[in-house]
């Protein structure tokens, strides 16, 4: 009476994870997960099917299965009980519910598979605790990276503090030649300052041939990222950091002698690794469209609205002076107070009646490089209560001398909103709270007096949530304001480009967009 087998497979069944929990070969598997969509009948209710020899438990995630493979003589309220463990599970681990997201997250299904069945026998665990036994953290690793830093920030004081002594005997040498320090350092100061000058002329933007340079592009859009020369004079550091980088060294090491003092192994001298200088990773697509919406929300405790603004940011990167001569065909929902405002470089009058984005002069091309340009923004005014993609009730009562706290959500089913933290105040107390119920985790941060509620993915499964916690008597107003972030992969105005038209024909360049909502301000008063 175990389960033999959790698996993902496809419509088609082909299997992308499988865990088995008895001996069984990779053949007898696959030729029982590949018959299971033949035995999926349409218009039926039931979540298992019996043959023969198994019995499969089943759930549809998308376009995904989820089954269990178990024998006839399985309990089937067990089953059906560890299937939903196994359905909570797979989100939390996996980026997307599809193939591509399963693939890459496979080896975290496993393991968390393994941790909520025992031999193929449930274990009595919820979603949080299979989380904290996946995630469990060793002290000796932490002991051995910590040694491996100080090794590696002795190194580097060593490096720097001979890097200094070549650069002395180098000055000196030219002190000894020229008979003066001025003579020596004047000239290569002011070479460098020349060359700082032309590389900083060689950002990116529009040409001199455009008629509008890249200053211009700039201060017309706030949106519009930094020039390349105040990238290259904040990646300078700083010449005087020599003594802060010695006594980080020294407290390292003052912190493993307190080690050892405690009775803790400390590993003997281990070689450093020569670390390779940092790669930054460029888009691989030649055109990359970014669609950005902002939001400020400022939600009154007992209900209605103090401000509810939402502001959105359409940006444009090419990488190759071969795909600059295009323009975008747009396509956005029609929503009430929605108004565009396009760069004053853009035709207006080619987007008010196309919607296409392109320049008043077609001969000339957008700017290229590693810098996304802002092309257009828009603003939506004028959104009620009821378009809010999420909200948060505080309800406090005090009962002798303890506070209790219950807090809910409801989320908009306009978004599957992710990485959603919910900041609440706590009274000046450094003792954490007392959580008595949550759906998702929780962190107390004793410096800021805040407790940190966070849930990965909010999507039709949990739609709403509750948590209750217990602190010493306080009054109503110190759990406000409530502070809350998340992001989504959807926005209000549904802008994106459908299509890159090449200004002078030949085949469209391949394109990317990345679209987003995140939060600006979202608050609870």
């Amino acid at each position: 009476m175990v389960v033999l087998a959790a698996s993902i497979i496809t419509k088609s069944g082909k299997a992308l994870v499988s865990r088995q929990f008895v001996d069984m070969s990779r053949i007898r598997i696959e030729g029982l997960l590949a018959a299971f969509p033949k035995l999926v009948g349409t218009g039926k209710q039931h979540t298992y099917i019996e043959t023969e020899n198994v019995r499969y438990v089943y759930q549809p995630i998308e376009s995904l299965y989820l089954i269990l493979i178990t024998n006839k003589y399985s309990n089937i309220l067990e089953d059906l009980d560890t299937l939903r463990l196994l359905s909570k599970l797979v989100p939390e681990y996996s980026l997307s519910l599809d193939e591509e997201g399963i693939l890459a997250s496979s080896f975290e299904l496993i393991f968390a598979f393994d941790e909520a069945t025992s031999l193929g026998n449930k274990e009595n665990l919820t979603v949080d605790q299979v989380k904290q036994y996946c995630e469990m953290e060793s002290h000796e690793e932490k002991l051995h990276k910590m040694l491996m830093q100080s090794k590696i920030d002795e190194t580097k004081d060593v490096m720097k503090k001979k890097a200094s002594e070549i650069d002395k005997i180098k000055m000196e040498k030219g002190r000894a030649d020229k008979g003066a320090y001025m003579g020596i350092s004047g000239p290569r100061r002011t070479e460098s300052n020349f060359n700082d000058m032309n590389i900083s002329n060689n950002g990116s933007g529009f040409g001199s041939g455009s008629g509008f340079g890249s200053t211009t592009w700039t201060d017309s859009l706030d949106i519009s990222s930094k020039s390349k020369s105040d990238q290259s004079s904040s990646a300078k550091a700083p010449p005087k950091g020599l003594g802060m980088q010695l006594t980080k060294g020294k407290k390292t090491n003052q912190f493993l002698e307190s080690l050892k003092a405690e009775g803790e192994v400390i590993p003997e001298d281990l070689p450093v690794p020569v670390q390779k200088s940092s790669v930054v990773l460029v888009p691989v697509d030649p055109v990359t469209v970014t669609v950005e919406e902002r939001l400020n929300v400022s939600i009154k405790r007992d209900g209605g609205l103090n401000a509810f603004d939402v502001q959105g940011t359409l940006s444009l990167q090419i990488l190759n002076q071969d795909d600059c001569f295009i323009q975008l065909q747009i396509e956005n929902r029609e929503a009430p107070g929605l108004t565009f405002k396009t760069h004053p470089s853009i035709n207006k009058e080619l987007f008010n009646k196309e919607h296409i984005i392109g320049l008043k002069d077609p001969n000339r091309p957008f700017p290229t490089g590693q810098n996304d340009v802002g092309l257009m923004k828009w603003r939506i005014q004028n959104l009620d209560e009821s378009s809010l993609p999420f909200t948060v009730n505080c309800w406090p009562s005090v009962s002798g001398n303890e506070t209790f706290v219950n807090i809910e959500y409801e989320a908009s089913e306009m978004f599957d909103l992710q990485n959603v933290s919910i900041s609440i105040p706590l009274p000046a107390n450094r003792e954490p709270p007392s959580v008595r119920q949550i759906d998702g985790e929780w962190r107390h941060d004793s410096r800021n007096s805040l407790l940190e509620w966070s849930i990965v993915l909010i999507d039709q499964s949990n739609r709403s949530g509750s948590m209750e916690f217990v602190v010493p008597p306080a009054d109503a107003s110190s759990f406000f304001p409530i502070n809350i972030a998340f992001t989504a992969s959807k926005t209000y105005s549904d802008v994106k480009v459908i299509g890159i038209n090449p200004v002078r024909g030949g085949p469209a360049p391949k394109y990317s967009q990345r679209i987003q909502l995140i939060t600006d301000s979202y608050q609870v008063i």
